[in-house]
């Protein structure tokens, strides 16, 4: 037993000094290739056991002969581990190559694809990653783009609308200005509705930035949907009736729901606003309230004859007014953006589907703790 000891001392003492030269030579070769560290650790682990084996031998005094084997063991030995050690650094460092070739590919603008060749199940875990990141950056600049495109379409009709009533304003001035407006009265009354429209215009770009931005604060409490609604149906009457179109509030559950009251008054503006101006004459504009899986859904349907399918996605984007048909006398496609930044900001969704003659806006909101 005490020559078994022994012998496993002279071994470890040996093993020992051979490791410690090798942590230092993997820390000088620690910028090197996976290669040349792969074959320190090969060479590292033959020198152990050549460096345990001659401490034994010498330690029990083993013939010149029985050296030698011994040796020419270990030398065999070290010569396939180095080989196998070369061949697998080799192998991984090629695969680590075609991995930093699709990377960089893909961080020059371009989408990652994955070797096809097998690679370590660590390479293959980086490889999914790197293409579950590429897939996010992709749709990232498919929403900036689309994001980009909106502002441009944005600025365009803003530059418009703010183009024809600021002429109005100006050619209305200059006439009371010079004394031959033939109805002065009627001119003020028109300044000042174009004034009006300015005045809106420039709120709703401000309500936008906000959201936009991120610093829309919210004072939630708790609403009864049904005073809500009502409240935002009496104030869209003189509009609807302006335009001959009834307003139908029939199917309202009095569901009591957290959040912000002048916010959401004019989210249900906005949709009352957007549904009036696009129904018809003698048309119908229903509102309705109810319980869903998912929370509380408010709902506006119009008689607008439906949005193009391609156009569905695009309803609630930043500047976006579909086609000349349906492009209203007022506004720079802001309306429905807005509703979207606030439902959102409640933790709520916006959507739009179309239905029979029209289409249905649908708020959907958290329902309220007991």
């Amino acid at each position: 037993m005490r020559d078994i000891v022994l012998i496993a001392l002279f071994a470890l003492l040996g093993a020992a000094a051979a490791g410690v030269l090798g942590v230092g030579a993997l820390w000088l070769l620690r910028r090197r290739s996976l290669t040349t560290s792969v074959s320190v650790v090969a060479a590292v682990a033959v020198t152990a056991m050549l460096a345990g084996t001659l401490a034994v031998a010498q330690a029990m005094f083993l013939s010149a002969h029985d050296l030698t084997v011994v040796t020419t063991v270990v030398a065999m030995a070290a010569v396939v581990s180095l080989a196998t050690a070369l061949l697998l650094g080799r192998w991984v460092v090629a695969r680590s190559r075609e991995l930093a070739l699709a990377a960089r590919d893909f961080g020059n603008g371009g989408d990652f694809f994955a070797p096809a060749r097998p690679a370590t199940a660590e390479l293959a875990d980086l490889s999914r990653e790197l293409a579950a990141t590429s897939a996010k950056l992709a749709e990232s600049r498919n929403r900036e783009r689309a994001l980009e495109s909106s502002r441009r379409e944005l600025v365009a009709w803003i530059s418009h609308d703010l183009r024809t009533p600021l002429a109005g304003l100006r050619a209305m001035s200059e006439a009371l200005e010079d004394g031959v407006a033939a109805d002065p009265a009627r001119y003020l009354r028109q300044i000042r509705t174009e004034v009006e429209r300015l005045n809106g215009m420039v709120g709703d770009l401000f309500e936008l930035s906000r959201i936009h931005a991120g610093t829309l604060t919210l004072s939630p409490s708790r609403i009864s949907l049904y005073d809500l609604i009502g409240d935002a149906l009496a104030g869209a009457d003189p509009l609807a009736r302006e335009h001959g179109v009834r307003l139908v509030g029939d199917w309202i559950e009095p569901v009591p729901v957290e959040v912000d009251g002048k916010e959401m008054s004019r989210v249900l503006g906005n949709l009352l606003v957007n549904a009036i101006r696009r129904t018809p004459a003698d048309g119908t504009v229903a509102v309705a309230a109810e319980r869903s899986a998912e929370g509380v859904v408010l709902s506006v349907t119009d008689g607008c004859g439906g949005i193009p399918e391609d156009d569905l996605p695009r309803v609630f984007d930043t500047g976006w007014r579909g086609t000349h048909a349906r492009t209203p006398p007022a506004g720079a496609g802001l309306g429905l953006a807005i509703v979207r930044g606030i439902v959102e900001a409640h933790q709520g969704r916006a959507a739009v589907r179309n239905v029979s003659g029209g289409c249905r806006f649908e708020v959907t909101l958290p329902m309220a703790e007991a």
